[in-house]
């Protein structure tokens, strides 16, 4: 079965929206509020539409085929997949970040519902992971995407997939969410292992004193204070962060 040459455009428009969407649904970016599925669809339709004709994309076969059109729409996933896959991770640090800190104040015992995946969350991770969602779009990181969208169909033609992909670059991005949800919080954990080497020192000078529970309402102020305080000169930090994403990109696009 042959579809007709007429439908050539709308064909592209279906495979950049597959590379849109997996982007739009696999990232906390654009999952962090509760946007009806119509909604969704049509974002996603209007933008692979928008780009589809702007970038004058002419890259399918005269003789389309419906063997073509689904080993093409697999190959979007598959791209999709892997660029989603770069800001997932980025943004994945925070909730790590939060979750390290939230144990060491004693909120390891309570959970929120994130609403970018519908399941529990620490309580810290998921307030760092959505202030992070909202500096990125106060710094027009979405506009960010979108250009990084264009860019991965300028390199990549909507139906062709990846020439060459090395395993490490998916690696390495899971690697630095790591590197990157400790360092958000490295100098909270740092101060807390200050503050837990001073009350094991008094608990042995001063047994009478239960450090248990006077230690607790002052690790969840000091943490909690320079947590705040670091937040308000993690500029820098944060700009690495989000930049790891379009690294990444670049490097998976090649």
């Amino acid at each position: 079965m042959d579809i007709t040459a007429d439908a050539q455009f709308w064909v592209v428009v279906l495979l950049v929206s597959i590379r849109v969407g997996a982007v739009m649904l696999f990232t906390p970016v654009f999952a962090m509020t509760r946007v009806p599925i119509r909604i969704q669809v049509m974002m996603t339709l209007g933008l692979a539409f928008m780009l589809t004709l702007g970038m004058n994309l002419e890259s399918i076969p005269a003789d389309l085929s419906l063997a073509w059109l689904f080993r093409s729409a697999a190959l979007e996933i598959l791209t999709g997949g892997l660029l989603a896959f770069g800001v997932a991770a980025t943004f994945g640090a925070f909730l790590l970040g939060g979750r390290v800190l939230d144990f060491q104040l004693g909120f390891g015992v309570a959970n929120l519902i994130d609403p970018a995946t519908r399941a529990a969350a620490p309580l810290l991770g998921t307030l760092l992971n959505l202030a992070a969602v909202t500096t990125f779009f106060l710094v027009d990181g979405h506009h960010l995407l979108v250009r990084g969208l264009a860019y991965s169909l300028s390199r990549i033609p909507p139906g062709q997939g990846l020439a060459d992909f090395d395993v490490g670059l998916v690696v390495a991005q899971f690697g630095a969410m790591f590197t990157f949800g400790i360092a958000v919080v490295a100098a909270p954990i740092f101060t807390l292992l200050l503050i837990d080497t001073a009350m094991a020192v008094a608990g042995r000078t001063m047994p009478q004193v239960n450090m248990f529970i006077l230690g607790i309402p002052i690790k969840v102020l000091v943490g909690l204070s320079v947590l705040a305080i670091t937040l308000t000169q993690a500029g820098p930090l944060y700009e690495r962060i989000y930049t790891s994403i379009f690294t990444y990109w670049d490097a998976v696009i090649g």
